[in-house]
């Protein structure tokens, strides 16, 4: 549910806990006399000034730089009030409560209160308001959580693309060739009867064939966008003994799992976030899978079989010291048709042949022969890596992207595949060729929050962090 738009908010607007600096920041309809309360005198429009920050008594509560941006020249499209003081916590809850209070004390001017229903802002709701302002759209605003949760400096970056309208704008030409579209449409269906074709003197199909490679553009930059944001899951599956928990360090360039000659050492899930040219992977190392009468390492072998099925890639790993061996060579060939029947086709297998230190004879042609110890492969595997999970963009050229984002340009390809198809037969389908495409631009206006159901909007604004 949408937040109360129309009430004054207030938030600090900085982490928690002890910095140099924090912010407190107000938004709402004229808030000169909340500024004149806390400053002593009005402000110069967005300039700076160094002043006591006032309590009720006129004593300073803290000095430090006060701005205020007067509507609609600030983030919200509202008045912006905003405190920059020391970053103690007990200074920063001082100056909230007497933003609080300031706002429900009586202006002796107006005889009113100075800005009254002054509340604590939900998370989210400062960028709410930037949005519901017009400010910026659905896509940066997202940007701005992203920005914030960037674990990698490209992910930064192309959050950073997002938020400057980089994948709106993009957005905006898919829309506008739309509109072109239905607009010809249209024509042909209120006048019927014109000699003029309107549909063959336009083009229409050489227009919506442009559309179709132009959006087939925008979905390859939205899910290298949406890799770069959210990453992918590989999990490191094999017998017991086989490397795993040396693989998942040597990955992860730190001792992470216990690493043992004695079989079965992993018995539950252990997890790392790498990076690889600033791509998240979310490397799981699991328990080896062999038939047990331990039941711990049971509990550990279900486990292991759950995270399996969850993988977005899968390192099936083979000991290239024990591979000659008919038993193991047997028990490989099991797991190997456990997997086919229990990962769907799209999730790719990795063979890696782990120990090439140790071992005396040839790695087999396919896959990724390596050394945990040395180093020697690894750098191929990360390169495999990368390939299962489709990263092939530049990232100066990507912009972030999340899953909603690609889900919904996906329902614009089948719309619009669906409109060439009615516009082949246009003399007995216009009319659901005309719907297609207004599915196709609802769709659309989904990324950029002009078309929108308000709980989708307050799904996505309570998962920002408190003043942003």
């Amino acid at each position: 549910m949408l937040a109360r738009t129309a009430d004054p908010i207030v938030a600090i607007a900085t982490a928690s806990g002890r910095a140099s600096v924090g912010i407190v920041r107000v938004s709402g309809r004229d808030l000169l006399p909340l500024v004149v309360a806390l400053c002593g005198r009005p402000l110069r429009p967005r300039e700076a000034s160094y002043l006591p920050f006032r309590d009720a008594d006129g004593s300073a509560i803290d000095r430090g730089l006060a701005l205020h941006f007067p509507a609609p020249h600030s983030f919200t499209g509202e008045d912006v009030f905003e405190l920059q003081a020391h970053g103690g916590t007990v200074v920063l809850q001082l100056l909230l409560a007497r933003l609080l209070a300031a706002a429900a004390e009586i202006d002796p001017a107006t005889g009113k209160p100075r800005l009254a229903g002054l509340r604590v802002a939900e998370p989210g709701e400062f960028s709410q308001r930037a949005f519901l302002n017009g400010k910026i759209d659905l896509a940066q605003a997202e940007a701005i959580a992203d920005l914030i949760d960037a674990s990698t400096e490209a992910a930064a970056r192309s959050a950073s693309r997002s938020l400057s309208g980089a994948f709106s704008a993009e957005i905006q030409t898919l829309l506008e060739a739309l509109v072109r579209l239905r607009m010809l449409v249209e024509a042909t269906l209120d006048f019927p009867d014109e000699e003029i074709d309107f549909l063959q003197e336009a083009d229409a199909a050489g227009q919506l064939l442009a559309l179709q490679v132009q959006l087939a553009e925008v979905q390859e930059r939205a899910r290298q966008g949406a890799l770069l944001r959210e990453g992918i899951k590989v999990v490191i599956a094999g017998q017991p003994n086989a490397g795993k928990s040396s693989l998942l360090n040597a990955l992860a360039g730190a001792e992470l799992a216990i690493v043992s000659a004695v079989a079965g050492t992993t018995r539950d899930v252990v997890s790392q976030t790498i990076q690889i040219q600033g791509v998240p992977l979310h490397v799981v190392d699991t328990a080896g899978l062999r038939e047990s009468s331990d039941e711990v390492e049971q509990i550990g072998i279900a486990r292991a079989w759950g995270q399996i099925e969850d993988a977005d890639a899968l390192l099936f790993l083979h000991d290239l010291t024990r591979s000659a061996t008919p038993a193991y060579a047997e028990a490989d060939a099991q797991i190997a048709a456990l997997l086919a029947r229990r990962l769907p086709r799209s999730v790719p297998v990795i063979d890696v042949w782990s120990k090439l230190d140790a071992a005396t004879g040839e790695a087999p042609g396919q896959g990724v022969a390596l050394s945990a110890r040395t180093g020697e492969g690894i750098e191929r595997l990360r390169q495999r890596l990368l390939e299962a999970a489709g990263w092939h963009a530049v990232p100066e050229g990507v912009y972030l992207a999340r899953a909603r984002h690609v889900q919904a340009l996906a329902r614009v390809e089948d719309h619009i595949a669906q409109a060439s198809g009615h516009l082949a037969a246009q003399a007995r389908l216009l009319d659901l060729l005309a719907e297609e495409l207004r599915l196709a631009q609802n769709a659309l206006n989904e990324i950029t929050g002009e078309f929108g159901a308000d709980d989708l909007l307050g799904v996505i604004f309570s998962r920002f962090c408190i003043g942003k």
